[in-house]
């Protein structure tokens, strides 16, 4: 594994999860902490602890959103009406980067945000480079027509770690789909738990 796809894994060693469920994950084979004394790290959380540890995982699961702009998502779902931990999910979900994910466009959520960045994608006929850009219902993306053929496009489509979820629709042969509704906590297949209602306690103290 390179120096660049373990400094992406150790948020999983910290956090003791495996946060995509990959195989390739370090805590398959080491489930204690990083670090010379991680073997020795079992101290009780607090209530502190317990929340910012949901907040890492959140935000580490997307791709390690910086805090900045983690922060505005939660502003943002503070506003907006309903549940606010269900408006976070939402808003989170509607990233480019993140519908690229689900799409399976893509192999991890760092591999999307790099694609998106690099003018691969339209959105309604229109490239797109920005990963936060938060796509609507309906929105019609697809791979640009010179970048169908990339080996990591096809490998990603054709791999079996993942399903595409109910609230994303998917023709991998055309490579393109289109985000269909606002998904609920429930409907997001994160391969651990997520505690966004914990972030929420996080940031209202």
């Amino acid at each position: 594994m390179t120096k660049r796809a373990e400094s992406k894994y150790k948020i999983n060693r910290r956090l003791g999860v495996n946060l995509w469920g990959r195989a390739k994950s370090p805590i398959a084979k080491r489930e204690y902490g990083p670090g010379q004394h991680g073997q020795r790290r079992k101290n009780k959380p607090t209530d502190f602890g317990i929340q910012l540890m949901a907040k890492q995982k959140l935000k580490g699961y997307y791709g390690n959103i910086g805090e900045k702009q983690f922060r505005k998502y939660y502003d943002e779902a503070v506003r907006r009406k309903g549940d606010t931990s269900e408006n976070l999910i939402e808003l989170l979900e509607r990233r480019l980067d993140a519908v690229i994910y689900r799409m399976k466009f893509a192999v991890t959520p760092f591999a999307s945000r790099q694609f998106v960045n690099h003018g691969h994608i339209t959105v309604n006929g229109k490239r797109v480079n920005i990963p936060s850009y938060l796509v609507k219902d309906g929105d019609l993306i697809e791979v640009k027509e010179k970048s169908k053929g990339l080996t990591a496009v096809l490998d990603a489509a054709q791999s079996g770690e993942r399903d595409v979820p109910e609230y994303i629709q998917v023709d991998h042969r055309q490579m393109k789909g289109s985000f269909v509704r606002a998904p609920k906590l429930s409907d997001v297949p994160y391969p651990v738990q997520m505690e966004p209602n914990l972030v929420v306690e996080f940031y209202s103290r």
